[in-house]
């Protein structure tokens, strides 16, 4: 800034006039378009608690049942499919898009409906985000048939956008920096626990209920969650007072919609299909328009220096792994369950709790133990674990007792329940604190593109291994071409096929699907495995080793709270003293 822009009065007692800083902004020369000052103190003003909201183990409660109904309702969907696709008669295009519809409008959406929360109010966006939500599910559980339900799952996606980012964005407000590594740590368990008790309460709902009640279970949930955020959660926003960047809202919303489409369709359309190719491409071609323009602009979205910063970058890629893994193992595991061990959807959803166990318990350690070995430490070690539990689970043949496979998901659990919590609270730690909303939804939208790559990926890694071994087991049993074809498309199908033969041809044939799918599940885990191992290898090279390093944008900050949210989580982020 110049000497001159805001000169003292003068001899004769006037003032010289000052450039307001807006328009100095955008003044600026040519060359300085990617060094953009920081926003003006006015931006950082707000409800601030240095010692943390007198309330804040309550909004810690109401943050965690929130985000419980949203997490839930991901994956409660998937023990419904079959029951939706007999009573709706909704064929594998309508499952698809009663499930995809939820997820696009749900990722394309989250950033800007942080950025939203940001500038008008988080507490108005979680009381608007949950209303929109139980109106939803109501319309959904009461769908006369599928075009209706798929409408009704958009309007569920559009109203999640706006909870999920403003709960982790609220708890970064209303709790010190000593204590905010904690809140955290219970918002990242109920996050991970919720994505594996869903399959398990949706089981139990349709063994006692009708399929809509997989959908009007959320609506008592969120009346209590209103209710509570209504009651004790304060207005967390700090507005900057500029108009929201719609180039930049259109423009992600754009490529996310793109990217995850071309992910989710990939392994149906074919990874080289020319749609898939033109999808992706388009999708990237966003990302990079997203990225200028946000660049440029004088009031960004997001502020994208942020991914410069190794501390952010690499926690977020940690996270993007986590979530590629996990989705990626229980899209093969619940087939491995129901299909091959013949459980029900509420016994297999039980099965797969000691995974939500381990996490519960590992996640409230995750920061005691950051501060004692650094998350350059724990991250990796928690990525780590995720890999040994996925070669532990590889391991599982058809007649594996149960035992082992608690041993295995536990193990993931726990690795998860290391990682969560430190990563996502770099994160936290590296937006400022008027963008909180927006950075808590980059946060969300990488879990949500890493889920989709891994069930995408080591989905069709598995169909292909699958196909593969079965056809040759069938054509060495000179199997008729008509039952090759339709056995070696999904295990299901083997399943209905041997069922009908009946007798010794139906019982090889299902001994031979089992075999061939238990070796499919083998390899997908595998790769899944090398994926979370070299993940853990590149994090202690990507994580920085120096404070410095990972505190630096937030010193860029305005006002005393940047720098008390930087004295306080660097030392989670950061290797502690004498650790080389």
């Amino acid at each position: 800034m110049s000497s001159h822009s805001a000169a003292p009065a003068g001899h004769d007692g006037q003032q010289h006039r000052a450039i307001p800083p807006e328009r100095r902004r955008n003044r600026r020369p040519a060359q300085a378009i990617t060094k953009r000052p920081a926003e003006p103190a006015a931006a950082a003003t707000g409800p601030q608690w240095p010692a943390g909201h007198p309330r804040r183990r309550q909004i810690l409660l109401v943050m965690c049942l929130s985000l419980l109904v949203v997490v839930i309702d991901n994956t409660i969907l998937n023990t419904a499919l079959p029951t939706l696709a007999r009573v709706l008669h909704a064929g594998t295009s309508s499952l698809q898009w009663i499930t995809d519809a939820y997820t696009l409008c749900f990722a394309a959406l989250l950033i800007p409906a942080g950025a939203l929360g940001d500038r008008y109010g988080r507490r108005i966006a979680l009381v608007g985000g949950l209303t929109v939500f139980a109106l939803g599910s109501t319309a959904a559980a009461f769908s006369p048939g599928t075009g209706s339900l798929i409408a009704a799952r958009v309007l569920m996606g559009l109203g999640a956008t706006f909870v999920m980012p403003a709960t982790l964005s609220v708890l970064n407000a209303v709790f010190p920096p000593r204590e905010r590594p904690q809140a955290i740590a219970a918002w990242s368990a109920v996050a991970g626990v919720g994505i594996i008790v869903g399959p398990t309460l949706g089981g139990l709902l349709l063994t006692h209920f009708w399929w809509g009640s997989v959908f009007l279970i959320n609506v008592p949930l969120v009346v209590l969650a209103i209710a509570g955020v209504v009651a004790v959660v304060p207005e967390t926003a700090e507005p900057s007072g500029h108009r929201l960047d719609w180039l930049g809202t259109g423009l992600i919303a754009l490529s996310l919609v793109a990217i995850v489409d071309a992910i989710i369709e990939a392994p149906t359309r074919g990874w080289t299909a020319p749609l898939t190719l033109a999808e992706s491409a388009a999708g990237l071609a966003a990302v990079g328009c997203f990225a200028w323009w946000e660049l440029r602009a004088a009031h960004p979205l997001i502020d994208l220096r942020i991914f410069a910063r190794r501390a952010f970058s690499a926690s977020a890629a940690a996270v993007t792994v986590i979530f590629f893994a996990l989705f990626g193992s229980l899209f093969v595991l619940t087939q491995y369950l129901q299909l091959v061990h013949g459980y029900s959807p509420l016994s297999a959803g039980v099965r797969a709790l000691p995974f939500a166990l381990a996490m519960g318990v590992m996640s409230p350690l995750s920061p005691v133990l950051a501060r004692r070995i650094g998350a350059r430490a724990l991250i990796p070690i928690g990525m780590t674990l995720m890999g040994l539990g996925l070669l532990d689970l590889s391991t599982a043949g058809v007649h594996t007792t149960y035992p082992p496979l608690a041993v295995a998901v536990a193990i993931m659990g726990a690795g998860m329940g290391l990682v969560m919590a430190p990563a996502s609270t770099t994160i936290m730690a590296s937006v400022p604190s008027h963008q909180a909303g927006a950075g808590s939804a980059i946060n969300d939208t990488i879990r949500e593109v890493g889920g989709a790559l891994g069930i995408a990926v080591i989905g069709s890694i598995a169909a292909g291994a699958y196909s593969a071994r079965l056809g040759s087991a069938l054509t060495a049993a000179h199997a008729p071409g008509s039952v090759a074809q339709v056995a070696t498309g999904s295990i299901a199908a083997a399943d209905m096929l041997s069922a009908r033969a009946g007798g010794a041809t139906g019982a090889e044939l299902a001994t031979a699907a089992h075999a061939a799918f238990v070796h499919a599940m083998s390899v997908g885990l595998k790769v899944a495995a090398i994926v979370a191992v070299a993940s853990a290898v590149a994090a202690v090279f990507a994580l920085p080793r120096h404070r410095g390093q990972v505190t630096g944008t937030l010193a860029e900050q305005p006002g005393d709270a940047a720098a008390a949210r930087a004295a306080a989580d660097q030392e989670l982020v950061a290797e502690p003293a004498g650790v080389r």
